[in-house]
């Protein structure tokens, strides 16, 4: 007699535990590669079963067994694909089967079809679809991580802490990633069928996503949109009125949600931590353990000769003659898993970067990157090893740029690029510095041995010029280097500090000092001139705001100090939402000895207080109260107070506040109803047209109903 199906029991309840998939907000059977699963056949009438059955397991559009996209096995035997499947007892009119997948089985959405064989004539059913995901639990799998603690912090944890700021001031940064809410895995589906891979070659694209090393490289392409109408679109100039302005994103799920909603359009904006954020969602999703890094000091190296030259003119002011750079901070993720292509020395933790800044092989996509290549300068590896190295490694060298003839280098730094490399710690939101994960300690034998060994492997001869002409070759950066050479910088024979006399806060005046130092017995005169700039964290200049002249004189070893403000009617027009000012001070004595002193200032904002009314409980209402004060000495109005939280809220809350005395305090107080246990973030953030966000985020433990 045929099989006569009624229907098929996932078990759901069994599986989501036993794969660690209950997080999502699916009712699809979503399981992990390389790790058995229960399902229950329950029959329209009971039949004597004699096991002739087979299955077929099948993904993308054109399934095939030869590329790993189709699997044929029957009951009780072992497949050459690896996949197999056996009956366990069970009650009349239902049987039950234990299928396991291979640990390294193609990820994505599958069909499972029944096949049986009865009087010569073959059946088949479909039982059913279920999604496929890397197994972080699974030995076997590439991206098999040990730690039961990491696993849940890189997997199965649903928000974090971007670090942002400078090296002297790092700011941690709520973000959610809700990774669980729903539709946000078949998103990351989505994404990876949109990308140009699948577009040029369906049936190879689908066969390649077994490997991590494939999947990640095409997400980071696939988040940003500069090749493929990928999911987030950059922009780095401060106008950000026909989109939202990156500063304003607390989390990926609304940016994922809008795209996939909106038809796939691209959303504006994002700058470098948003581009992380949405790509550690997208990850996670997928079952690859994934953090977020920051680089503080992040050279962008356009030529990559591992050199980054700023230029200033006499009185300090930044002049664009290169497309270097160097930004206070840059963002990336780190995704964990072997590299068969490589050896298993580079194994663990790889470099991932979304954020479009050069083309590899074409297109915006950056990585995996071992973090182990890049410790060891091995910078001609698979993928853009190079480009990663560069940015914690490249030297820093400022010079006074007098007229197209005469130019003089005024400094060169070792030390300044790639500091504090930071990720949030497991189990707490407290930063761990990572530093000594991507190279020896600064000024150390070993540090400069890979240098030079850098250096060697990428055709730079020790003059800071490429040996051979490269695509990303810059005439600009062998000029540079060849004035280099003829002009090495001289001893200085004065030095100087720029500091802040009191912490700067938004709506106040900044107080500064400039302490000269005479390091010699001889006499001197000093011209000095100021300059503060509004900047954007790339460290772009986009707003002057204030110059000044002196001259000061300075007797044998003297130290002398000029003291001045920059006031809060002075850049409260200039400043841009980063809350950033560059304030340079370029010091010239009659003998020609140029001195360029820096300092890079954050306005702080003032603190918002999140108070929650009562204890967290799964669907029981709580109130939030929320305490916040107007920063400025004027009446602002037209205020939104925004909330939102993985587990706690289903989309995000807004609350208008519509007008704030100045220096007013305000409270507003909302109800929040969590739907998800365990710890959870909940995210506030007040935005005003009159000041940049403040932010705030508390944590809370939800009890089970």
């Amino acid at each position: 007699l045929a099989l006569k199906i009624a229907n098929v029991n996932w078990q759901p309840k069994l599986n989501k535990a036993a794969h660690h998939t209950s997080d999502y907000s699916s009712t699809e059977a979503i399981f992990r590669r390389g790790q058995a699963f229960n399902i229950t056949v329950n029959l329209q009438r009971p039949v004597q079963c004699g096991g002739n059955f087979t299955f077929i397991a099948s993904t993308g559009p054109s399934p095939s067994e030869s590329q790993q996209t189709k699997a044929v096995f029957n009951l009780f035997e072992e497949s050459a694909s690896g996949w197999s499947a056996t009956q366990e007892p069970s009650k009349p009119g239902s049987m039950n089967f234990t299928i396991s997948s291979p640990a390294n089985a193609v990820i994505g959405r599958y069909k499972l079809r029944l096949q049986t064989v009865s009087r010569n004539k073959v059946s088949s059913t479909l039982l059913g679809q279920f999604v496929l995901l890397f197994n972080p639990w699974c030995t076997n799998d590439d991206v098999y991580m040990a730690n039961e603690k990491e696993r849940w912090e890189y997997v199965l944890n649903d928000s974090g802490i971007i670090f942002q700021g400078l090296e002297k001031y790092i700011q941690p940064e709520a973000w959610n990633y809700g990774q669980f809410e729903e539709d946000i895995l078949d998103i990351s589906l989505a994404i990876l069928d949109r990308s140009l891979n699948h577009r040029q070659d369906p049936a190879v694209d689908v066969s390649n996503r077994n490997n991590p090393i494939y999947v990640c490289r095409v997400i980071s392409a696939m988040v940003n949109s500069n090749d493929e109408k990928g999911v987030v679109e950059g922009k780095w100039n401060g106008n950000y009125c026909s989109g939202t302005n990156p500063l304003q994103w607390s989390g990926s799920v609304t940016i994922l949600q809008k795209w996939y909603r909106k038809r796939y359009k691209p959303v504006r904006y994002g700058q470098c931590w948003v581009f992380a954020g949405v790509m550690c969602t997208v990850l996670r999703s997928l079952g690859i353990p994934t953090r977020v890094i920051t680089n503080f000091n992040s050279a962008h190296d356009t030529n990559i000769n591992l050199s980054i030259d700023k230029y200033i003119d006499m009185s300090g002011k930044t002049l664009h003659l290169t497309e270097d750079s160097v930004w206070n901070f840059h963002v990336w993720n780190e995704s964990w898993f072997t590299r068969g292509d490589l050896g298993s020395f580079y194994d663990g933790w790889q470099v991932l970067d979304a954020t479009p800044q050069e083309r590899s092989k074409g297109m915006y996509q950056c990585g995996p990157a071992s973090t182990r290549a890049i410790k060891e300068g091995d910078v001609n590896l698979d993928y853009d090893s190079s480009f990663v190295f560069a940015a914690v490694n490249a030297d820093y060298v400022t010079w006074i740029h007098y007229s197209k003839k005469r130019k003089e280098r005024i400094y060169s730094d070792t030390r300044k690029i790639g500091k504090f490399i930071s990720t949030k710690a497991v189990g707490t939101n407290s930063r761990v510095d990572v530093t000594a994960n991507y190279k020896y300690p600064e000024g150390s034998f070993k540090e400069r041995r890979v240098y030079k060994k850098a250096l060697k492997l990428l055709g730079v001869r020790s003059t800071g010029r490429r040996s051979k002409v490269t695509r990303r070759r810059r005439r600009q950066s062998s000029a540079t280097w060849r004035q280099s050479m003829t002009q090495p910088a001289q001893k200085p024979s004065i030095s100087g500090k720029l500091i802040l006399d009191a912490s700067p806060v938004i709506g106040k005046d900044i107080l500064l000092t400039l302490a000269l130092r005479n390091l010699i017995s001889d006499f001197k005169t000093i011209k000095v001139k100021l300059r503060a700039s509004a900047i954007l964290y790339t460290r772009k200049p986009k707003a002057e705001i204030l110059q000044l002249s002196r001259s000061i004189k300075l007797g044998s070893e003297e130290v002398k100090e000029i003291s001045f403000k920059i006031t809060y009617s002075q850049y409260k027009n200039s400043l841009m939402d980063d809350r950033k000012i560059l304030v340079t001070a370029v010091c010239e004595t009659k003998q020609g000895a140029s001195l360029l002193v820096e300092k890079d200032i954050v306005l702080q904002d003032p603190f918002l207080t999140i108070k929650v009314l009562g204890s967290t409980v799964v669907h029981k209402a709580v109130s939030v109260q929320v305490t916040f004060t107007n920063p400025l000495s004027e009446v602002v109005t037209d205020c939104v107070l925004r909330a939102e939280g993985s587990g706690l809220l289903k989309e995000q809350l807004r609350i208008n506040v519509a007008r704030m005395a100045p220096m007013e305090s305000s409270t507003v107080q909302f109800e929040i109803i969590p739907y998800k246990s365990g710890t959870r973030q909940l995210q506030v953030d007040l935005v005003c047209v009159h000041f940049s966000d403040i932010k705030g985020f508390v944590m809370l433990d939800v009890a089970p109903a």
